[in-house]
């Protein structure tokens, strides 16, 4: 296997079967800090990983899931903030200076969670779209399976340097 052909599918394997660097960089016989530089090369070059990735779990999952569950966790962790002001826990001065925090952080969290969604489920659609194209094609068009295949993965590259940029 060529070191772009390990590329390829160390990137596949970090971006669609969640694997760590350390996993990848042993299954495939290569440095973990190899894996960190085609992880970096690859930023570099308009492809990240980790935005691939997270669209690849909100194809999965959806992206109402995954926005759902940071709200709720926040929301969980602000609850037990308040409790804990409301509860005589902490200080007056504290008690503003944490409620003004928490008050900040759940504008830029509502804020970032509406910038980031929109461009991640796109690029999330446009996996999901890749998929059902190899699964049809697996299905109705067997001999053309391989082809496609092989196209999938540098595909998935230039979809991330699309939507993800």
């Amino acid at each position: 296997m060529t070191s772009d052909e390990k590329r390829r599918k160390a990137r596949a394997d970090y971006v669609y079967r969640r694997m760590n660097g350390a996993t990848i960089a042993m299954a495939y016989g290569i440095h973990p800090s190899t894996f960190a530089r085609w992880k970096k090369a690859a930023l570099a070059d308009g492809d990240n990983w980790d935005t691939a990735r997270s669209a690849s779990i909100i194809a999965g999952q959806g992206i109402e899931t995954v926005v759902s569950s940071v709200v709720e966790d926040f929301m969980m962790m602000a609850q037990n903030l308040l409790e804990d002001i409301k509860n005589g826990e902490i200080e007056v001065e504290l008690k503003v200076k944490h409620l003004v925090s928490l008050a900040d952080a759940m504008t830029k969290m509502t804020s970032a969670a509406g910038k980031l969604a929109p461009k991640i489920s796109e690029l999330g659609v446009a996996q999901d779209v890749m998929h059902e194209l190899l699964s049809f094609v697996q299905e109705n068009f067997p001999q053309h399976a391989p082809a496609i295949s092989e196209m999938i993965e540098p595909f998935a590259e230039r979809l991330t340097k699309i939507y993800a940029s």
